[in-house]
């Protein structure tokens, strides 16, 4: 990040412990820039000398802000987000739902003024405004109390994966949980770093107004999501939303991608929240009965398995963040991996290390795939999975020990983005597996490792932390119940445990 960016990050989070005397939360403070810094870069381009842009139809908002004072400076903000949140749109998206969390009017007042308002905005490169949003929404994720760190991967390994798969001027990208827009932003700068002379006006226009989309779930994050691709040049304020909202696994894609990069959520069931009479109210699991998806279960882990399938054209390729359970789950679990290896080339399998998420304990790999249509022959596309151990002897933390992203400099190396996999070469963190072995496998479990000699930890910092050792049984026992009621429901006589769809 450059100078200036990380000038304007200092300046902007240096409010932050301000607010939250008033509990105002982190989240809830970026949320507070997002729609401030929106405002004073609409009001720029509308008073700007040359090529005017009247992107909020005559309103003039920030002027309004900046006049009012006190209560009134209260009432008019309320009235504004309130206005905006019912564009369609980028700007609606933006603004959908919006509130003023800022109660202090004085507060308000000064960031208006004199954080966001001495700035000139549109004035400022891409560049250093993204850079800089980026990183404030990095700080937001630190906050572990706020949540914010659900939504967030970590851009060292987003750029890992990115370098992977090499984004292309001609690709279709999407992701179907994209939290704050890391892997679509990366995707872009990649795409902008390495085509830079091949990028023609045609081409530029196609990758900013529609080529590069996500879906999001929850409404303040998909603003997130919304704004960081703006202020990277993705998208037009008041042009079509290239962020949807909604659940992205209740109904067919209706668009097709050439390359989906997600990290769906963690958490093993899908829940619905049923009202009944005298508001009485249960938790019932959601299930999603989708024609095009292989199995109908409650697992949204392996539902993103199957919408991510779909979600592909014939010849695209993924690379998807997913947990332990997606690689050795029982019952459906079998089926899925089973169609993936026949209907994909299930090629590489990076397994992470704990500590690297902000959600403690997780432990997580990234799949690679490529979706191909039928053999004639009927056999499986998969001929190797390839294992990269990255987990055995890691040890990282989100405060003392850092992933970088030049620790993921060997994985990248051995994936060999660009080459042909035959070219590739097995070491002691490397190892291919054979499709006849991966088949014969109990329940096509890939829970797969390399040859890693697993050494002891001999300094006492590196040991895990208890928290994080504690999420991590947790997560362990879950998969075991799963497990166990899965065994339950096969044994119940004239009972199927799961439902194909053909």
């Amino acid at each position: 990040m450059s100078v200036d960016a990380q000038a304007l990050v200092n300046k902007l989070w240096g409010y932050c412990n301000v607010l939250r005397d008033d509990g105002v939360s982190v989240l809830d403070y970026v949320e507070q820039l997002t729609y401030l810094l929106f405002l004073k870069m609409a009001h720029e381009q509308k008073n700007r000398r040359f090529n005017q842009v009247d992107i909020l139809n005559g309103l003039d908002a920030w002027q309004i802000l900046l006049d009012a004072e006190g209560q009134d400076l209260e009432d008019r903000y309320s009235e504004i987000l309130s206005v905006l949140g019912r564009s369609g749109g980028m700007l609606g998206r933006i603004f959908q739902k919006a509130q003023n969390r800022i109660q202090d009017p004085a507060k308000l007042k000064r960031l208006i003024r004199e954080l966001i308002g001495k700035e000139n905005w549109s004035g400022t490169g891409v560049d250093i405004k993204g850079d800089a949003y980026e990183e404030l929404l990095a700080k937001s994720s630190e906050d572990v109390k706020s949540g914010a760190g659900q939504y967030f991967t970590p851009r060292e390994l987003i750029r890992a994966v990115v370098d992977c798969v090499q984004p292309t001027p001609s690709d279709t990208i999407m992701d179907p949980a994209c939290g704050t827009g890391g892997f679509l932003l990366n995707a872009f700068e990649y795409i902008q770093q390495h085509y830079e002379m091949g990028l023609t006006p045609e081409l530029r226009e196609r990758l900013s107004m529609g080529a590069i989309r996500g879906n999001e779930l929850v409404d303040g994050t998909a603003r997130l999501a919304a704004m960081n691709l703006v202020l990277h040049g993705i998208g037009q304020p008041n042009g079509e939303s290239l962020i949807e909202v909604g659940d992205a696994l209740a109904k067919p894609p209706a668009r097709h991608a050439s390359l989906v990069l997600a990290n769906p959520p963690f958490g093993k069931k899908s829940s619905i929240m049923i009202i009944g009479e005298g508001d009485e109210f249960e938790r019932k699991d959601l299930t999603y009965h989708r024609r095009d998806f292989w199995v109908t279960t409650t697992n949204k882990q392996l539902n993103f398995v199957q919408h991510i399938y779909t979600l592909l054209q014939t010849g695209g390729r993924a690379a998807v963040v997913v947990p332990d359970n997606v690689l050795f789950e029982g019952g459906v679990g079998e089926t899925i991996r089973r169609r993936l290896l026949q209907q994909c080339d299930v090629h590489t399998l990076l397994r992470l290390p704990p500590g690297i998420f902000y959600a403690g304990g997780v432990k997580a790999n990234v799949l690679f795939f490529e979706k191909l249509p039928p053999r004639a022959d009927g056999e499986a596309h998969t001929r190797k999975l390839w294992v990269y151990d990255f987990r055995t002897n890691q040890h990282f933390t989100l405060k003392q020990n850092r992933l970088s992203r030049e620790d993921l400099d060997d994985f990248v190396t051995a994936y060999a983005p660009g080459k042909d996999r035959g070219e590739r070469t097995e070491t002691d963190a490397f190892k291919a597996y054979a499709i006849e072995y991966l088949l014969s496998r109990d329940m096509v479990n890939l829970d797969l490792f390399a040859n890693l000699k697993d050494e002891s930890v001999e300094d006492a910092d590196d040991l895990i932390e208890p928290h994080v050792l504690a999420q991590e049984i947790a997560i362990e026992l879950e998969s075991a119940l799963s497990e166990l009621i899965n065994l339950t429901e096969a044994l119940r006589p004239g009972v199927s445990p799961t439902e194909e769809v053909l």
